[in-house]
């Protein structure tokens, strides 16, 4: 069950959003992670990456309120696995979010910029989450260059999948949970805006990656993960 991908812009990358109100946002996208699971899929990635004991340095591009790395980092705590947890995002108003939902004692550093700044300081794993339909074609190549150049051990995106049954069901799950009422119409929308397998084979061809596996995971996540 296909349909076309949608090319539009969401209501939270509008820079003039008012700052409470992106707040809610980030932190009701938080909710929707946990109830959809989303980090189970990196975190079993990163399970084939790092052993016990092992040591990870990881950047996250695009952490959001940070949930993604909170999760990382109780994973490596758990596991023994001595992690350097570094974020990147565009938006200022992230880190602040991130910083006052994170907890003292979680070591993870959250910057503010571009991730191509980033390149050269010797990162063993580049991950992100819900931030590859958010990009331009354009963007999206370069930014797949960037991990299969930077990232040591691999890489991992986490992203949708497109399907007319998530399409559908979101808005009501989304009502039903009592999101904020732009997660709900850019849930819908990222939805629409993401990838179907298939679609992904060029774009791998395109920034010149031949050994990335596209993975479905439950429920309504398609992944790209390169291994080294």
């Amino acid at each position: 069950m296909s349909f076309a991908r949608v090319d539009a812009e969401e209501a939270m990358d509008d820079p003039a959003l008012d700052p409470a109100v992106y707040a809610a946002v980030l932190r009701d996208l938080a909710r929707v992670n946990r109830v959809t699971m989303a980090a189970r899929p990196t975190l079993a990635f990163l399970s084939g990456i790092a052993g016990r004991g092992n040591r990870l340095k990881l950047l996250d591009v695009g952490y959001g309120d940070g949930d993604m790395l909170r999760r990382i980092a109780r994973w490596a705590a758990a596991r023994g696995v001595k992690a350097e947890l570094v974020g990147i995002d565009l938006n200022p108003r992230s880190e602040t979010i991130a910083r006052a939902d994170t907890p003292a004692d979680l070591a993870v550093t959250y910057r503010t910029g571009d991730y191509a700044d980033l390149a050269g300081q010797g990162w063993d794993v580049i991950v992100s989450s819900l931030v590859a339909h958010h990009m331009t074609h354009g963007h999206l190549v370069a930014f797949l260059r960037f991990m299969e150049a930077e990232a040591a051990r691999g890489w991992f995106v986490n992203d949708l999948h497109r399907h007319r049954f998530a399409h559908r069901g979101y808005p009501l799950l989304a009502t039903l949970m009592r999101w904020h009422p732009i997660v709900r119409a850019d849930g819908t929308l990222s939805i629409a805006r993401s990838y179907r397998p298939a679609e992904w084979s060029p774009i791998l061809a395109e920034a010149g990656i031949a050994d990335a596996r596209v993975r479905r995971h439950f429920p309504f996540r398609l992944c790209v993960e390169r291994r080294r």
